[in-house]
């Protein structure tokens, strides 16, 4: 059963984004613009920096040779709560004459008006001195390295490999590849530094309001009580704006320079070399089953590019660890260092290109074997986490296939590849599982009741778009029996409670649970009746995950339907029904809402998103939107999103999960699956490439 609607409140800020009164990170008055000046090499070291200064009278240009020296962060720089890396790019800007990759800041330009900054950058010389570089065309697989440990161990081994491929009756190794892809967030990333008296005021479009402080104080040499970051509203990030980026290091620097308020706001061409991308992969799965289809042993490999002068691990085999049961299960993940910027966190990262790998090779072996794809996933269902063999919180897997299969009308689907049509089109169906670990962070809120009966919610964490203004409120209002227009929220700012990274799809569920906590105390302080007090009563409250005693993941199932022209080649998804399992949906509105995009993000990953390198300047070739493809209104048909009833005691104090990166995960497999259904024809390459798979592969 899917879980009947239940009423969600609408976006709190909608009326202010739709007015144009929400205030982004750039809407603020300032005295000076910065402007970067980006390498055109990948590799080498800058010899010269020139600019006509008269012909930009009171522009400033600092380089390599004249910018302030800046401190290294203590090891990336870290939070001390959460021990987790921020500054994970290393190399500090304008610091040296050393090239890493194409589109490092090689300069910043400073004057008092954005046309003026941007043309002095653009009238800007440098020369350099070429080095030779290793790009993604060149680069060799054999030169991989095995990823270090990030948060999650690179490798897992149970079970005995070989001993499950020799009991085998069918045995299917493949090859997998996912491109580099960008995030493209409609808000460019963006800095406004205030120098004031020395202290620091950063507005900033960022997920970690706190990492951005810590690491900036650590870099200029500052207390952190002396810097603070304020966020209104941040307009999308999907892991680019995660981390802090050398922009924003560079705006800090500059307005302690001049001793003003500096802006720098990315263009959009530099929004693909200054904060990360997905990195492309390679994935090797074997998969070894006896005759009725049941697993003896899996194997996922994955190879993913990084930079040279730092690492970023993207474990796409993490999922394969947990989804299905079978003796024997190794996963590793290998990085190959290139000369290009560093990748980053891109939603949905991990499953998000390895259940691609897996959940075509599964589709694979079920026709191998004769089984229906739909069929195999029951038999191989996990009723405890197979690797670390610990019970799952919760898990209803199973009902999202049923509920899935009977939305979509799974059973009347035809075995064999190229049985349906529609006019032109070869119709084809296919489906795959979802996984997501579960992130979980330490949370703090602080909530304060008026002696008028109002409530005022504070912690400081950042809207990403995910409906944190909306939710946190609704989660104090439900607990303390007041109405909605008593509680204000006060948030993005790090003068107030300090919070992690709204990564992870984490944030609903561990500052919710925090929500919940404080609110239940102040309850608690309140007595019978939770009467207003005759004084402000303040609570605040820090939850804490429970230590690992469960799995903690959200699953789902996703059904595809697409079409393929076969005479242009070209695919069309007809449908899509997505169902989940995410434990307790805290809000319909914005829980389908983050759904609905997601499966939108899985079609653009599927069939157009490639941000490609030119083999010989070792450049990103399409800096913009007109050359790297996201899907508009007219690829997208009518999505099915629905959830099954469930609530999970163990992940958090409100029975949830998260669910922000889920819909994208499985949906390209799903949409290969189809086209496989559609055309018989395998495509292990995203995007998929059905245009000249049809006019170069026999059917």
């Amino acid at each position: 059963m899917t879980a009947p609607p239940r009423p969600g409140w609408s976006r709190t800020e909608a009326a202010e984004k739709l007015t144009g009164r929400a205030r982004y990170a750039a809407d603020r008055p300032v005295d000076t613009h910065a402007v970067l000046v980006t390498s055109t090499i990948p590799a080498g070291r800058v010899r010269e920096v020139r600019l006509d200064t008269a012909r930009f009278p009171g522009v400033r240009v600092l380089t390599h040779a004249d910018a302030p020296r800046l401190r290294d962060p203590d090891e990336g720089g870290r939070i001390a709560e959460g021990k987790v890396p921020v500054y994970v790019q290393r190399v500090l800007p304008l610091q040296d004459d050393r090239v890493h990759y194409e589109g490092q800041p090689v300069a910043l330009v400073l004057a008092d008006r954005a046309e003026t900054a941007h043309e002095a950058a653009a009238a800007l010389r440098v020369e350099y001195d070429p080095e030779p570089a290793v790009l993604p065309a060149d680069a060799d697989e054999a030169d991989a390295r095995p990823a270090r440990d990030w948060l999650v161990p690179s490798s897992s081994a149970v079970g005995d490999l070989d001993a499950g491929v020799a009991e085998a009756h069918t045995v299917l190794e493949r090859t997998y590849t996912t491109a580099a892809r960008h995030h493209s967030p409609i808000e460019p990333a963006a800095t406004v530094a205030a120098w004031d008296g020395g202290r620091l005021t950063l507005y900033d479009a960022t997920q970690s309001l706190f990492a951005v402080r810590a690491t900036v104080a650590a870099v200029l040499g500052l207390p952190e009580d002396g810097v603070r970051v304020v966020a209104e509203h941040v307009g999308g990030g999907f892991g680019s704006k995660g981390y802090v980026w050398p922009h924003v290091l560079l705006a800090a620097m500059a307005a302690r320079l001049l001793g003003g308020t500096v802006a720098l706001v990315l263009t959009r061409a530099q929004s693909f070399t200054a904060h990360g991308f997905q990195p492309e992969t390679r994935q090797s799965v074997l998969l070894a089953a006896r005759a009725d289809g049941r697993l003896t042993a899996v194997r996922h490999l994955s190879t993913n590019l990084t930079a040279r002068y730092a690492e970023y691990p993207e474990f796409s085999a993490i999922g394969t660890r947990t989804l299905y049961a079978s003796p024997a299960i190794e996963t590793r993940t290998r990085v190959l260092p290139v000369d290009l910027g560093l990748p980053t966190p891109m939603r949905s990262p991990h499953e998000g290109t390895g259940m691609f790998a897996l959940e075509s090779a599964m589709d694979e072996l079920a026709y191998a074997l004769g089984v229906d794809p739909l069929e195999l996933r029951l038999r191989n269902h996990a009723e405890q986490d197979p690797t670390e063999r610990r019970p799952f919180s919760s898990k209803e897997l199973r009902a999202c296939y049923e509920e899935g299969a009977r939305r979509f009308g799974w059973d009347r689907r035809p075995m064999a590849p190229r049985s349906l049509r529609d006019g032109r089109e070869l119709v084809g169906q296919g489906m795959a599982s979802v996984i997501l670990h579960s992130v979980r962070l330490p949370a703090t809120a602080r909530i304060t009741m008026e002696p008028d009966g109002g409530v005022v919610l504070a912690a400081g964490t950042q809207e990403i778009g995910g409906g944190t203004r909306t939710i946190m409120p609704q989660i104090a209002a439900e607990t303390l029996g007041v109405p909605r227009d008593r509680i204000t929220f006060r948030m993005g700012d790090t003068s107030l409670p300090a919070n992690l990274y709204s990564v992870g799809s984490s944030t609903a569920n561990s500052l919710g649970s925090a929500v919940r906590k404080a609110a239940l105390a102040l309850r608690e302080r309140l007595g019978p009746g939770a009467r207003p007090p005759a004084e402000p009563l303040t609570v605040q409250e820090t939850w804490l995950p429970a230590p690992g005693d469960r799995s903690v993941h959200s699953f789902g199932a996703v059904f595809v339907e697409v079409g393929v022209d076969e005479d242009l080649g070209v695919t069309r998804v007809r449908r899509v029904v997505g169902v989940y399992s995410a434990g307790r949906i805290i809000n319909p509105v914005t829980a389908r809402s983050q759904l609905t995009g997601g499966l939108v993000w899985g079609i653009g990953q599927a069939l157009l998103e490639e941000s490609a390198v030119d083999p010989r300047l070792g450049r990103f070739v399409s800096k913009n939107l007109a050359g790297f493809l996201v899907p508009v209104q007219a690829d997208i048909p009518d999505l099915d999103v629905s959830f099954v009833d469930e609530y999970d005691p163990h992940a958090g104090a409100l029975g949830g999960r998260g669910i922000g990166e889920l819909a994208p995960i499985g949906v390209a497999a799903a949409v290969a699956n189809a086209v496989h259904h559609a055309t018989g024809i395998r495509l292990r390459s995203l995007p998929l490439r059905t245009v000249e798979a049809l006019t170069t592969t026999p059917a």
